[in-house]
């Protein structure tokens, strides 16, 4: 008994999918990756991203790159646990000495001197910021001083 379907006829007679602009985007980035990368002259990745641009159908899109590698892994940050490891690791390289590997005692005075310094710094200037009251444009109530012709005027604004 034959088959009730034909499956070469049905393969062929299947509505080709439509191309959204996120899937024409894709493929022109993978197209100028390529291009960055040397794969491709930019007269030739110019050709294929108007063609890109120009698809309807997604099996017009995949010619584009089939002969193309796989873009490599993005690279990501290495995050703060290794750049801590090497700012502990350049201070001990900065305060040992080349020939002995001992650690020099001006060297970690000024490294600590240095620390200090920031540290005070750093605390004076958030705690200047946040003391800070502003200074200027505020409300009604609150304590003022003004110059009152023979003397300084000190009292509670009441209005």
């Amino acid at each position: 008994m034959p088959p009730l379907i034909d499956l070469d006829s049905a393969a062929t007679s299947a509505p080709r999918m439509r191309a959204s602009d996120s899937d024409r985007l894709a493929t022109v980035e993978r197209l100028q990756d390529a291009v960055a990368r040397g794969l491709l002259t930019p007269d030739e990745g110019s050709e294929r991203m108007a063609d890109a641009f120009a698809a309807v159908h997604l099996t017009d899109l995949d010619p584009l790159t089939e002969d193309l590698p796989p873009a490599p892994p993005a690279r990501t940050a290495p995050g703060w646990r290794s750049l801590g490891a090497l700012a502990v690791e350049q201070v001990r390289a900065s305060l040992t000495t080349a020939t002995t590997g001992r650690l020099r005692a001006a060297r970690v005075a000024v490294v600590l001197g240095v620390a200090a310094l920031f540290l005070f710094l750093i605390g004076t200037l958030s705690g200047a910021a946040l003391s800070d009251s502003g200074g200027g444009g505020g409300g009604g109530d609150g304590w003022h001083e003004h110059w009152d012709e023979d003397h300084w005027d000190d009292d509670w604004d009441d209005d």
